[in-house]
């Protein structure tokens, strides 16, 4: 009987620490994606650009629809089964986004030195680069190693 109480105490335990965990993360990507747009200026960059400066809400808006939209693809696991024809436009609109995120990136490396100075690390930017080149690597191969199924 106590063995019951016990192992029911430690399934709720498990449970509340995976409920932590998850919530966690969550803020801690949500906070991460909106100070990435944030830092980068990605939605008044294209807005200036694209001189649709009137269309900013809708800029927003369609970030805000395709996160909750791709987080809920990716916690269900999907997959999209799509014409030869269509990975044209697909692959286009990937490119488009990865490029302007690489040149956005490379604005944001003008940042370091600054941040470097006001986290008091003067002189110390190789370590700060350094750390985040390795967080990143560790971060891959853990997603990769532990969440990638191999066939």
């Amino acid at each position: 009987m106590k063995r019951k109480k016990v192992q029911s105490g430690l399934t709720i335990v498990s449970a509340l620490c995976t409920i932590f965990v998850g919530l966690a993360g969550g803020l801690a990507v949500g906070i991460g994606f909106v100070a990435f747009l944030t830092v980068l200026g990605i939605i008044p960059r294209l807005t200036q650009l694209t001189k649709t400066g009137h269309q900013i809400q809708a800029y927003e808006w369609a970030v805000i629809i395709s996160v909750v939209v791709s987080s809920l693809f990716d916690l269900r696991n999907g997959s999209i089964k799509l014409y030869s024809s269509l990975l044209i436009p697909v692959g286009l609109a990937n490119g488009l986004f990865i490029g302007m995120l690489a040149a956005a990136l490379t604005e944001v490396l003008n940042v370091l030195p600054i941040l470097s100075k006001r986290i008091g690390m003067k002189g110390k930017l190789i370590l700060l680069l350094m750390a985040l080149v390795f967080g990143k690597m560790a971060g891959s191969l853990f997603q990769w190693l532990y969440f990638v199924e191999f066939e």
